[in-house]
């Protein structure tokens, strides 16, 4: 909910060449309790701070030298990806109110003004702007939920298809190749049941974060559940860098972890599958790169091992 502190708190810009009802509007907004409000007096700028300070209302005088109220609201539009522009129009021509809704203004207050009208108009559309803001965040939060594993923040299953999709595409494109990495932690089942399984969960964020720092910015990251993670390597130089990777795993994954004072080693076992020689699809990738870690497993764990499955 929208509190009667979040609207005295919501980001003003006053927008008006005469610096007298500039003056007033400011004195108005300030002796109702708003606590951020700023002004200009040319019109010009308005996109420029918009930008950077994304005001959650802009009362937008209609008549100014230079560049008029539509003017201006066509610009914001151009800086707002989903449209929504935070104007509340200025205006003492009546004719000019259906033209202002029609180009994008949320309300319009006459000149001269009336407090009790100017108010209510301020506080009602800032109360929709941040209300339409905490829908929004809640959206993102609710998409980042669905694309992330949320033990570990990681790449889930759903991002790392879309993610490894990218990868091949932009290998096919390029003529040159990509690597996939399934990771496993051998005996984790034995340890999360001596640890417990909150220490479990301690270890697995512990892991991620190194993994994390092991590869590139531009490499994939993702946890499947359980123990098994899997790296999406974005563009590799030459295939022995896959092979480097794992290893490089294999070292970091290899320190010992400190647990709630309890010194925790563990081993990791990987197998590597490089497009296109081992899939030139996600499946068929992805399984070559799970069957060298059985093989890496089978030699005694600790290890990677390279598909040995050729493409066609």
């Amino acid at each position: 909910m929208i509190s009667s502190t979040d609207i005295l708190h919501g980001n003003i810009l006053i927008v008006d060449d005469q610096a007298s009802d500039v003056l007033l509007l400011e004195q108005m907004l300030r002796g109702a309790g708003y606590a951020r409000v700023t002004s200009t007096r040319d019109p010009q700028a308005v996109c420029a701070l918009h930008r950077d300070n994304h005001y959650d209302l802009i009362l937008l005088d209609l008549q100014m030298p230079g560049m008029d109220g539509f003017e201006v609201m066509e610009g914001l539009k151009a800086i707002e990806p989903d449209g929504y522009i935070p104007v509340l129009v200025i205006t003492a021509q009546p004719s000019h109110k259906q033209r202002a809704l029609q180009a994008g203004a949320k309300d319009f207050v006459s000149k001269p003004y009336e407090w009790a009208e100017v108010l209510m108009r301020v506080h009602n559309l800032l109360e929709v702007r941040l209300l339409y803001k905490q829908i929004e965040h809640h959206n993102e939060v609710l998409e980042s939920l669905a694309l992330h594993d949320q033990l570990t923040g990681l790449a889930n299953r759903r991002l790392l298809t879309d993610r490894m999709s990218m990868a091949m595409a932009h290998a096919r494109r390029n003529e040159s190749a990509m690597a996939v990495v399934y990771l496993d932690l051998d005996g984790f089942k034995q340890l999360n049941d001596r640890l417990g399984h909150g220490a479990g969960d301690i270890l697995l964020k512990l892991v991620a974060s190194r993994l994390v720092k092991t590869v590139r910015q531009e490499d994939t990251v993702a946890r499947l559940g359980g123990d098994e993670f899997v790296l999406v390597l974005w563009h590799l130089a030459e295939p022995g860098y896959a092979a480097t990777v794992a290893r490089k795993v294999i070292e970091a994954l290899s320190q010992p972890f400190d647990i709630e004072g309890n010194t925790v080693s563990i081993t990791t076992s990987a197998g590597v599958g490089i497009y296109p020689i081992h899939g030139e699809d996600a499946d068929t990738l992805t399984k070559s790169a799970d069957l060298a870690l059985y093989e890496a497993k089978r030699a005694g764990k600790n290890l990677y091992r390279i598909s040995e499955r050729m493409n066609g």
